[in-house]
């Protein structure tokens, strides 16, 4: 089980990547937008974090024209580790490393095939724990 939002520049990627997950089959829950017309990313990335930070989700995906806007919003809530990931590489580390949460790509900058293997690649990758735990405690103390 996942949640997915997008603004209207990632509506079309998300609307790909979730027929690929129920596919799978995954449920998916999507918390908009749900069509082309133009909407303010923040407001659909704080709907999706805080149904992650309830516990309702353990992981989200998050698609808004580059990604940056959506990373950022998402980041500034404790308890969230969002990754921009645009490639394999980029999805494998956000997992094993960061023990990403919630990922987040560019609709206008990532193909569909790449991100189809982007999304495979970080639903299965596994966090390594170790130092890589003392890392993640490290951010969190530093947290505000």
């Amino acid at each position: 089980m996942i949640i997915i939002g997008s603004d209207h520049a990632g509506f079309s990627l998300k609307e790909s990547i979730k027929k690929h997950l129920e596919a799978i089959p995954m449920k998916v829950a999507d918390v908009g937008c749900f069509d082309t017309n133009s909407v303010h990313y923040p407001e659909v990335a704080d709907l999706l974090v805080k149904r992650i930070l309830s516990g309702e989700y353990h992981r989200g995906i998050m698609i808004c024209g580059t990604g940056i806007g959506m990373s950022i919003t998402a980041n500034r809530h404790k308890g969230i580790r969002a990754t921009l990931c645009h490639d394999y590489l980029t999805a494998k580390m956000s997992r094993e490393h960061n023990n990403s949460n919630l990922l987040v790509m560019g609709g206008r900058i990532i193909g569909i095939e790449t991100a189809l293997n982007v999304v495979d690649v970080w639903l299965s990758t596994e966090f390594q724990g170790g130092r890589h735990q003392q890392r993640l405690d490290l951010i969190e103390k530093f947290s505000s």
